[in-house]
Order: structure tokens, then C-alpha cells, then sequence
């Protein structure tokens, strides 16, 4: 995509939070060029906090966001259907703390940005490419990043249960890719942990209709799996969307294995704290690299 994009129009969505289970509306709006994804707490006289790495509060079962105190939380949802559909400018009116989960996955939100249309502006986008390889690991857990000329994926992740076990998936995340084989995967948790995540004060607003829950030996939701790898793929999902708290386009091969929020936040510090890593380009400026390469 070579130009900055908005919405055409505003949409709205209403529903309950994940883990704080209160009501919630959003609207999203058209934003001016280069404004960036801006949520407004309009309970809160549309205080604005930007989509940013810069902002990262929480991370532990979702990425929050807060800015003097103003708390903004599980963004990644909403953030990686913006990011991969190629959303570059919105303000996200929200009138409480938490983004609402809809069905757990990231389709409505897609549904929202097909409804809302997509405008270009005349400013040329600007993406992030990673010039070398970066990586974060602790405890038989790692995230790592490559340098490519797209943007690229490869999840791995293992969970000791009869139907989840060990996945794995590897795909350039394109919008058409993204909307048909990322943004349907829900996310889910496991029966035998509901209690334990209920007394930490998380999860209260989740239910069958949100999320995908497996017992000790299957998935107790009636429709079953929406795909055999859902979770994988869902951890796909929140995974763009904690990159899209970098606030420009990545040109990359994300490698994780075993990965969760925190680590990918690690992953997006690190890349920002050492300009060294990375570069700033058009798509013109790259397409030019890229033909100059194919010829030589």
C-alpha cells in the first residue's frame, strides 16, 4: 500500500469487556493524515491516548494502555484487525475502560472497517523495516524478528491438552490473508483455570458466546473449533495486534515460539530504544531496492 489510509465513515459496536465484564460502546471515526490510531475516553472528556508502544501499561493476559492515569485495556483485538486491513488513522471513541470482546475473535472488527470503507490520502505510507535480527528469549520462550521485505509470520505454540497440543503456522500477513484465515480465530482459556483467573479479577465478562473453553478432554462450546489450529491462530492475532503498537507498518519475519504479551512488548521496546535496528522507507523506495535487487 503505498498512501496513508483512514476510514470513509464512522461505525460503531457495542457489547462487554473480557475481563472487567462492564458495558462498552465504541465508535471509530475518519482521523487527519499521520494522526495515528487514537482511543478518546469519552467518559472522560475525550482524554486521548495513542496507540503506542510508548503506552504500554499492562501486560499480563492483554495489553493495556495508559496515559496519565487513564487506562485503556485488551487493545489487541481491535488494534490487529486495524493494523492488518491497513487502517493507518482512526480515533476510537471508548466509553469505559476495556475494548469490548464481541465473539472473542477479531472478525467483527473487520466486519466494522468493511462497513466503515477506507479512504487514501496523498501522504506516501511509511514502514518500519528491520535491518538485522533481533530477539528476546526467557525460559524456553522466544520471539524473534528477520529481516525481509514483507511482513511475515511464523507462530508456534504448545499447550499440554488433547486437542490444542503443539501448532504451528507460517504465512505473509496480506489483508485478504489476515480477514480469512486470522481475524475468525478466537480467543480461549481452559475450564480447569477459571477460577484462578476469576480470583485475580480477570475473565469476568467472559462466556461461551466470547471465547472457545476446553475442558480436561475437549472444547465445551457447542459449534466446536472454528479451525483444528484456532489457537494458534488466535495467538497469531494478538501478536500483530502488539506490534501494531510500533505505529508504522513492519517489514519483518516475526518468529515466535511460545510467545504472550509480555515478551512481545519486549520485542517492540527493544526495536524502538535502538534506532540502529531499523530503517524508515516508502513503498516506492522500497519496490525501487527490491527491482534493483532482482536485477543485479
Amino acid at each position: 500500500m503505498r498512501f496513508e489510509t483512514t476510514i470513509q465513515r464512522p461505525v460503531e459496536a457495542k457489547g462487554i469487556g473480557l475481563h472487567s465484564g462492564v458495558p462498552v460502546s465504541i465508535r471509530v471515526l475518519p482521523a487527519p493524515v499521520s494522526t495515528g490510531l487514537v482511543f478518546l475516553r469519552t467518559d472522560l472528556d475525550n482524554f486521548p491516548i495513542s496507540a503506542s508502544w510508548r503506552h504500554v501499561a499492562r501486560v499480563s493476559y492483554a495489553t493495556s494502555l495508559m496515559r496519565k492515569g487513564v487506562l485503556i485495556s485488551t487493545t489487541e483485538h481491535l488494534l490487529s484487525v486495524f493494523y492488518s486491513s491497513g487502517i493507518d488513522n482512526a480515533y476510537i471513541e471508548i466509553n469505559n475502560l476495556e475494548v469490548p470482546i464481541l465473539d472473542g475473535s477479531g472478525q467483527p472488527f473487520v466486519e466494522l472497517i468493511r462497513q466503515a470503507g477506507v479512504r487514501q490520502y496523498r501522504r506516501k505510507r511509511r514502514y518500519l523495516r528491520i535491518r538485522r535480527p533481533i530477539s528476546v528469549e526467557d525460559r524456553g520462550k522466544r520471539i524473534s524478528i528477520l529481516p525481509d521485505e514483507a511482513f511475515r509470520l511464523t507462530c508456534e505454540i504448545r499447550f499440554d491438552h488433547p486437542m490444542v497440543g503443539k501448532q504451528a503456522l507460517e504465512m505473509e500477513v496480506t489483508p485478504e490473508r489476515y480477514a480469512a484465515e486470522i481475524a475468525p480465530a478466537r480467543t480461549f482459556g481452559f475450564s480447569y483455570e477459571l477460577d484462578q483467573m476469576r480470583n485475580m479479577g480477570l475473565i469476568r465478562g467472559a462466556s461461551l458466546e466470547n471465547a472457545v473453553c476446553f475442558d480436561r478432554t475437549g472444547v465445551m462450546n457447542p459449534e466446536g473449533l472454528r479451525f483444528a489450529d484456532e489457537c494458534c491462530r488466535h495467538k497469531a492475532l494478538d501478536l500483530i495486534g502488539d506490534l501494531a503498537l510500533i505505529g508504522k507498518p513492519l517489514l519483518g519475519h516475526v518468529i515466535a515460539e511460545r510467545a504472550g504479551h509480555a515478551m512481545h512488548a519486549q520485542l517492540v521496546a527493544r526495536i524502538m530504544s535502538d534506532p540502529s535496528l531499523y530503517e524508515i522507507i516508502t513503498f516506492d523506495q522500497l519496490a525501487t531496492r527490491v527491482a534493483h535487487a532482482l536485477m543485479s
